[in-house]
């Protein structure tokens, strides 16, 4: 996400949006179009109360949409467990740890990003939702998240 409009985004954070072209359903789960994911990660913000998240999504190799959460497995607590894209890797800013694009949401634990798979989310041919659900159980992970 770029942090180029500090009080707009902060209007839409207070608000309970979600942006950079994701949105909120009624229901308060997030909406990805999936008209536009390439090969270069997205990031899509959500705020689950107080706490601001964000979720990846990327067209791996084989033409699938992943989706994750931007927050390593391991490094969350840190507050810089989070994810830049450089290639087809993506790097924890805490660790270093490289990450595969063809690997997201295909490998759990260790230093990778919380895949948000099949049971957490639905899909058609226009768009990925992430169950509200799954955001607000994920809140701990980004607790003392930095990336703002």
């Amino acid at each position: 996400m770029r942090h180029t409009h500090i009080i707009p985004l902060f209007l839409l954070l207070a608000a309970g949006a979600a942006f950079a072209d994701g949105s909120l359903t009624p229901a308060g789960d997030l909406k990805i179009p999936k008209k536009g994911i390439g090969e270069q990660a997205q990031f899509f913000p959500y705020k689950a109360g107080n706490v601001l998240m964000e979720v990846l999504a990327v067209r791996a190799p084989d033409g699938t949409i992943r989706t994750a959460l931007n927050t390593c497995q391991v490094c969350y607590s840190s507050g810089r467990g989070y994810y830049t894209q450089k290639g087809d890797v993506l790097v924890c800013n805490n660790c270093g740890n490289l990450f595969r694009i063809s690997q997201v949401e295909k490998v759990r634990g260790g230093c990778n990003p919380v895949p948000i798979t099949k049971e957490w989310k639905t899909e058609d041919a226009d768009s990925i939702v992430i169950s509200k659900e799954f955001l607000e159980q994920a809140k701990p992970l980004f607790a003392n998240w930095k990336k703002r």
